[in-house]
């Protein structure tokens, strides 16, 4: 039995390189693009199923307080409407027993003890002035403690002496009792207390992002690039905003993202102590110390402005610590 030669694996015709990454002949070649920084962090947060979750949790609550008055239109009644027929003034302003506060088909989450107001409303319209409130705060503060720590960290001796010193000041103040001795002396309107309210939650935070704008500051500003900058001659202003700011956007929206939540808390404590948002306008913590006198007939009552706060509260720390981890170039997820 004759055999054909036996060509070995080196006799045959390898491709090369070129030939390999070559495209045919009349198809335009693809560019290599790069992604930028924003680019990986969207890609990885996308990832995180759980931020999403949360993200999404955080549109629907401000879609429902942008849209309150239709959703009220449609669900509930007046909010300030009084339904005395809905309660029995015999047990004290509550609905009958076994009835969870009230809750129908006519009134989804019950009514208010006492006014027999419709919990519903006063709920979606707790959310407009929850988020109202919180992200002014949150604004205000950032705002702050960007401008006055990002030129401590730049410019270093006096100012930022001074500017450490006022921080240390604001940090080391007893802000709650500090929050209820002044918000009590302002004039009794509405609008003088929910911007009282926001100066107040702002004052005491914008310390906790000055000091880490101020720390990351003092770690940019001997960089290559601010030392090109000022070879050509730029000045403090360009270098503060243009060169340093755009490197500390990172830190400071995980900053805002997780300080929300705090400042939603703190507003609903200010009105808990009957120190936050005047009657009759709804708030979640004024809610919540209605029911404390009615919450042992009936637990509905401090359920839902308390459940309504911890969802809130939750979907903002969820999405802030997945923000986080999607702006960290050293986390693995």
């Amino acid at each position: 039995m004759t055999m054909g030669p036996v060509t070995s694996r080196s006799d045959e015709q390898v491709p090369s390189v070129e030939e390999a990454t070559s495209t045919p002949p009349g198809v335009p070649a693809k560019a290599i693009e790069g992604r930028s920084l924003g680019q990986i962090a969207w890609t990885r947060l996308k990832r995180d199923k759980i931020a999403l979750t949360g993200a999404s949790v955080i549109v629907f609550l401000v879609l429902i307080a942008i849209f309150a008055p239709l959703i009220n239109k449609v669900f509930g009644h007046p909010i300030n409407e009084y339904h005395q027929d809905k309660i029995n003034p015999s047990l004290g302003g509550i609905p009958e027993p076994g009835t969870w506060g009230g809750i129908s088909k006519d009134f989804l989450l019950g009514v208010q003890p006492v006014t027999g107001r419709d919990m519903f409303s006063q709920i979606i319209y707790g959310a407009r002035v929850s988020l109202l409130v919180a992200l002014s705060a949150t604004v205000v503060a950032v705002i702050l403690g960007v401008v006055l720590g990002i030129t401590a960290g730049y410019f270093g001796g006096f100012i930022d002496s001074l500017v450490s010193r006022l921080m240390d000041l604001i940090l080391a103040f007893p802000y709650l009792l500090f929050s209820i001795a002044l918000i009590s002396v302002v004039p009794v309107t509405t609008a003088w207390r929910i911007g009282v309210v926001v100066g107040v939650i702002s004052f005491f935070s914008w310390p906790y992002i000055g000091r880490i704008v101020r720390g990351q500051t003092l770690s940019l500003r001997e960089r290559e690039f601010v030392e090109a900058a000022r070879s050509v001659g730029a000045g403090p202003v360009r270098i503060l905003f243009r060169e340093l700011l755009p490197n500390l956007v990172a830190p400071i929206l995980v900053y805002s993202t997780l300080v929300i939540p705090t400042n939603i808390v703190f507003e609903a404590s200010l009105s808990f102590l009957g120190v936050g948002v005047l009657p009759p306008t709804p708030s979640w913590g004024r809610l919540l110390s209605d029911a404390v006198n009615f919450y042992t007939y009936d637990p509905v009552y401090m359920f839902v402005p308390g459940l309504s706060i911890f969802i809130m509260v939750l979907a903002f720390n969820l999405f802030g610590d997945g923000l986080r981890d999607a702006l960290d170039p050293k986390a693995n997820r």
